[in-house]
């Protein structure tokens, strides 16, 4: 405080105002009651006697904290699939900026494809092994928890993702992605999380309809987006066999994807944490097959040649189908392999043996008496799965094509692809489930999305899936007892061309985009969502970019 006398002041008055300068000198200076202080300035005497005071230079005035920022909780991220928990925290989240990086923890150097694929979608610099600077985004493999589960930590500026493998700390890159796009940001906080499910995915049937490679590429990459881990290649049927071959070139179509594309797609489907599961559908489905091999068509007892149906008694019918197992078994590396099985039209008819008589003898001849052509489609699906399993595949077949009561029975190691119970010698799903077989989901009342819409087929939305489906609904719109769930192993959404010309390949894009979308967020987590459809169709748009 200054204070600035207008004139000269004598006697009693330069008293007063000296006494009321000590005081205000005092008190700035912190003394109680007007006290000197050991810091006050000196006082010497007037010309009258008493003591005078010289005034002091203003104090240097305490300057007062700088208020702490506070910050609210923070929220979940904004995902598809939605993240299953999320510790919130006060802090301003993470951003990416332009001198921030993408780093590896020790130990960590198979994490660098997938922190190079990280850096270039958000605009950071890969810096390989290094310690995190402020800003940057750290991957670490070796913490402990599930197959595919990761944790992602927002502290001080920085990110953190670990996980147990690869694709775990993957995910956690696409829950950081999909965060950043959603919101600009991520929160701070902690995000624990894994899947439901270990199977996961897309199955295309390329046979009847001919998809580009670069078409199922991008389906990868949406896939890989979503935390889906598993694309069905359906690539052989009545119209059309579509990979190149080397053991039987007579039986390609002639619009086809090369071998060579083919390794393109498992490149990136690795990259991306996907396994393509490839199917050889057989004794049935073969049309391709048997158009390059007529002698292999099965006839009826009337005269009838029922389409893609193989004469399952003819030696050479198997002999042909192990040499293209055999060929693209070693093509495919991936951990699985679908024999089909499915719709084996000798086995729709009425009286298999009556109709086929030349199947019938052949059972007895081999089964005995009590042989029947259910035993005969049973042997032929378990000789095709002895010829992959040396590979070491997981074995899969379509539910009708597992038949009770009979001689013969389907290997136990074969997983069942549900898909229906409409089909001749279909089953409800529980004896299956009963019977300790795995099963993944296709429910083709919610998962099936079938081209020029026959036999009553809607387009699904992917609003029903949402809303309505969970992995537990294996047929119809009935759940399974939830003591099955362990062995129910996933889903995937199914694309079948059965009018193939009734979309073009970006019509079938644009249309499955959100029930996979639904499909990934239910084999996530089965949980009712918080978001209603609207809210989550929304950012399913918004996160794709």
């Amino acid at each position: 405080m200054r204070y600035s006398p207008r004139g000269p002041l004598r006697g009693p008055a330069l008293l007063v105002a000296a006494a009321a300068l000590t005081v205000v000198t005092a008190c700035s200076n912190g003394s109680p009651s007007g006290a000197g202080s050991p810091s006050a300035a000196p006082t010497a005497p007037s010309r009258t006697g008493a003591a005078a005071t010289t005034p002091a230079a203003p104090p240097t005035p305490t300057p007062s904290p700088t208020p702490t920022r506070t910050y609210p909780l923070s929220t979940a991220p904004r995902t598809v699939p939605a993240v299953r928990s999320h510790t919130p925290a006060r802090g301003p989240g993470w951003k990416p900026a332009a001198a921030a990086g993408v780093v590896l923890g020790a130990d960590s150097a198979g994490l660098a494809d997938e922190a190079r694929l990280l850096a270039g979608e958000l605009g950071l610099r890969y810096r390989g092994e290094a310690a995190p600077e402020p800003g940057d985004v750290e991957l670490s493999l070796g913490a402990g928890g599930a197959p595919e589960s990761y944790a992602l930590t927002v502290e001080d500026g920085r990110v953190r993702i670990t996980g147990p493998d690869e694709a775990g700390v993957f995910y956690g890159t696409r829950t950081l992605k999909q965060s950043v796009r959603s919101g600009g940001s991520m929160p701070e906080g902690t995000v624990a999380d894994r899947p439901a499910k270990p199977q996961r995915g897309l199955n295309v049937d390329i046979a009847r309809k001919h998809f580009t490679a670069a078409w199922l590429e991008d389906r990868i990459r949406e896939m890989g987006d979503l935390k889906l881990n598993q694309l069905g290649l359906h690539f052989s049927d009545d119209q059309g066999f579509r990979i190149e071959s080397d053991s039987h070139p007579e039986v390609v179509s002639k619009q086809h994807l090369t071998k060579a594309e083919i390794r393109r797609i498992l490149a990136l489907a690795a990259s991306r944490h996907v396994t393509v599961v490839p199917e050889i559908d057989s004794p049935g489905h073969l049309g391709a097959v048997i158009a390059a091999h007529p002698d292999l068509q099965l006839v009826s007892a009337s005269g009838r040649t029922p389409r893609g149906a193989v004469d399952v008694s003819d030696p050479d019918a198997a002999r042909i189908v192990d040499d293209l197992l055999r060929e693209y078994a070693a093509l495919f590396p991936g951990a699985y392999w679908h024999l089909g099985a499915d719709e084996y039209v000798a086995l729709m008819a009425k009286d298999p043996e009556a109709s086929y008589p030349q199947l019938a003898r052949a059972a007895r001849e081999a089964y005995g008496p009590s042989g029947r052509v259910q035993d005969l489609a049973t042997a032929w699906l378990n000789d095709r799965a002895a010829t992959v399993r040396p590979t070491g595949k997981t074995l899969k077949a379509w539910n009708d094509g597992f038949f009770p009561g009979g001689v013969v029975s389907a290997a136990k190691d074969i997983e069942v692809e549900y898909w229906t119970g409409k089909e001749y010698g279909a089953r409800p799903p529980l004896p299956y489930l009963q019977a300790g077989r795995r099963l993944v989901n296709l429910n083709d009342e919610y998962l099936y999305y079938v081209l020029g819409e026959p036999n009553d087929f809607t387009y699904p939305t992917g609003r029903r899936i949402y809303e309505q489906w969970t992995p537990l609904v294996v047929r119809g719109t009935a759940p399974v007892p939830a003591r099955y769930d362990a062995q129910i192993q996933g889903a995937r959404f199914a694309v079948w061309c059965d009018f193939s010309n009734a979309q073009t390949q970006d019509q079938v894009a644009a249309g499955i985009r959100l029930p996979l979308a639904a499909l990934a967020q239910k084999v996530w987590d089965p949980r009712k969502p918080a978001r209603t459809w609207p809210e989550f169709r929304a950012l399913a748009t918004k996160v794709r970019g």
